[in-house]
């Protein structure tokens, strides 16, 4: 028998445990010497995505304060300087002195790889921040980091660079009506580390609200000092709210989110599902508020119980009866929005990102608990669930036409003795690491760039018009487009459950289309097929969108190619007035071939622009305003953007 006492319940527990959190709490399991040789093993790479890391490593912290009752305000702020602050009013890091180490227990935290509060169950219940490496990693790759403690009517400081501190740490009265206790932390990231140390705005607030709306009555504040810009996230609501905002720009089957909280084993469930009627799955699982974008355990048990729950309950109410197609798991997720939080006590993560959780025993638990939430909803909205199985059957029966289609065109293509789309130019070398596919918007420009590639490892595959916007359509209208399904076929990889990205002929593909209102929407559409049916290939940076210059300033000889007004109007300064000539190109057949070759498409000279999509919850938000059917979101969209908009074709 299950108690269901929920995170409140553990948040009490915690509290109890971990009034006393001094020095004693604190272990040390081993040095910090490799952080700044392998910043990689510990970060996930040093590229944005890793210096975005080091804050939300700082931000966790906070964050576990708060899972413990001890935290309800934090506050991150990109100084003018290109820094971070993170402020919280937690319990502020020990300060005491650390009988192992001889030194205070925040000297410890702040230098010491695998010393932190975290690795017993007394000071922290449930926490992201389980390896201890955290906070040191952040120090150790910082060119320098400030720590600021308020305990007891004292602030305590200390001040570090390139992880070992200046000094020893200081002490001093808090000044008058300072009172409480928490931590402030400030850090300079290494431009040594680092090639471009530049936060982005967006990329933190993508992350501070998944934390606010996953924590109920967290405020979490985010302002960037550069620009002025600040945004307040509080959700009381908790995951409701957040599935609410996932679904906000589509039409809801149920207007009230499925959601139900268990916990088993200590290991507690909170989960919130609402369907809508798109065609995409949008599914996010966290584990102790860290976002574990590959999923693991807990994710797979969710998905077993709900289609499980799904087949049973249309098979026993004999929905299925007619349905000659058998239903899949991809069909009872079909315009599915869910958010999984587990909280538990040692979770095992893959890797220091924690993308990952592997804890075998947790997916029967999220299975049985999901399955019983479940159940007790059908018998409470039957009028519900018959609506979500009757979308269930009619993608299961939408898939089995799209199997059928393709078994069809694999056996006219077998007939016709050629596998590969008659009008690709395929390249002369079969090493898909070296190899690179550029999907050009029409005939003229496909010629174009047929004429200017290299043979060897460029490969052209012209597409017509405007392809299906995959965002309205089924996989089955979606692979009976001809534009389409040439895509697909030179690929390679499949699609859906066939796909294998082990097949993939090309690790760059790359969209190159004209510079104006129809290329622009053509990459979109493009952009947004790749999102839907490929994001692997997106999240693995397979994806590339080609820079082709805007205009051609020319005086006498000399010939310079400008990307934006900016280059145009420099160039134009520099070669003077005399026999100039300003070309500006809207479409790139407009360029020869070595004009395209040596512009847009030599990787010695080129630009490329990598799609990532480092917020999916926003990235799923931007396609669906763009794509979907509701007519207001994309209006209001367009009227707040369109002041940033250049280089507008009329």
């Amino acid at each position: 028998m299950s108690v269901e006492k929920g995170e409140s319940g553990l948040a009490e527990e915690a509290k109890a445990k971990g009034h006393h959190y001094d020095a004693t709490s604190i272990q040390v399991l081993e040095g910090l010497d490799a952080v700044r040789k392998r910043p990689a093993m510990y970060i996930g790479d040093v590229g944005m995505r890793g210096l975005h890391h080091l804050v939300y490593e700082v931000v966790d912290n906070s964050v576990d304060e708060a899972l413990g009752g001890f935290c309800d305000e934090i506050s991150v702020t990109i100084e003018q300087n290109g820094s971070v602050t993170v402020v919280d009013n937690g319990r502020g890091i020990p300060v005491d002195l650390h009988m192992g180490t001889k030194k205070p227990a925040l000297e410890v935290v702040m230098t010491t790889l695998h010393a932190g509060g975290k690795f017993d169950s007394e000071s922290y219940h449930v926490s992201g921040g389980l390896h201890g490496v955290g906070v040191s990693v952040v120090n150790a790759l910082s060119a320098w980091c400030e720590v600021e403690v308020l305990k007891e009517g004292s602030i305590y400081t200390q001040r570090y660079e390139s992880g070992k501190p200046t000094g020893p740490m200081k002490s001093h009265p808090a000044e008058k009506g300072r009172h409480g206790t928490g931590t402030t932390l400030r850090f300079m990231p290494d431009g040594a580390t680092f090639p471009d140390t530049t936060f982005h705005y967006d990329t933190l607030a993508g992350r501070l609200r998944e934390l606010a709306f996953l924590n109920s009555g967290l405020k979490i504040r985010l302002t960037d000092a550069r620009t002025g810009k600040t945004h307040e996230f509080v959700y009381k609501g908790g995951i409701i709210e957040f599935v609410k905002y996932l679904n906000q720009n589509k039409e809801a089957l149920h207007p009230k989110p499925v959601t139900f909280n268990r916990e088993r084993d200590n290991v507690v469930v909170d989960v919130s599902l609402q369907y809508n009627d798109s065609y995409v799955e949008s599914v996010h699982s966290f584990v102790n508020n860290i976002n574990t974008i590959e999923g693991g355990t807990h994710l797979i048990g969710f998905r077993t119980a709900l289609t499980r729950s799904l087949v049973n309950y249309a098979e026993r109410e004999g929905m299925t009866k007619n349905n000659k197609a058998t239903v899949s798991g991809e069909d009872v997720r079909e315009g599915l929005t869910a958010v999984i939080s587990v909280k538990m006590q040692n979770p095992q993560f893959e890797g220091q990102t924690k993308t990952k959780l592997g804890n075998s025993e947790v997916k029967g638990i999220v299975e049985s608990a999901v399955g019983e939430g479940l159940r007790e909803y059908f018998d409470e909205n039957p009028a519900v669930v018959r609506r979500i199985v009757d979308k269930m059957l009619a993608a299961s029966r939408a898939r089995e036409a799209a199997r059928k289609a393709r078994e069809l065109a694999r056996r006219k293509t077998i007939l016709d003795g050629g596998a590969l789309p008659g009008k690709l130019a395929d390249c002369s070398l079969d090493d898909p690491a070296t190899c690179e596919i550029f999907i050009v918007e029409g005939d003229s420009a496909g010629g174009t760039a047929k004429q200017g590639r290299d043979r060897r490892f460029q490969a052209i595959l012209p597409i017509r018009g405007k392809i299906l916007n995959v965002e309205k359509a089924r996989i089955d209208r979606v692979l009976a487009n001809e534009e389409i399904r040439s895509i697909i076929t030179a690929m390679g990889a499949g699609v859906k459950e066939e796909f294998d990205a082990a097949k993939l002929r090309y690790h760059k593909i790359i969209l190159m289309t004209d510079a104006d209102v129809d290329g622009a929407h053509i990459r979109t559409l493009l952009l947004t097929f790749l999102y839907r049916e490929f994001k692997d290939l997106v999240d693995n940076g397979y994806v590339y969108i080609a820079q082709p210059p805007l205009f051609l300033v020319k005086s006498g000889k000399e010939e310079t190619y400008c990307y934006d007004e900016k280059e145009r109007d420099a160039a134009i300064t520099r070669v003077g007035r005399k026999n100039l000539q300003v070309q500006r190109y809207k479409g790139l057949g407009e360029m020869n071939p070595i004009q395209l070759w040596r512009t847009t498409m030599n990787p010695e000279t080129r630009t490329l622009l990598r799609v990532t999509s480092d917020d999916a919850v926003e990235a799923d938000r931007i396609f669906t305003i763009l794509m979907g059917e509701q007519v207001e979101p994309r209006r209001q969209f367009i009227e707040e953007n369109a002041l940033a908009v250049r280089n507008l074709d009329v």
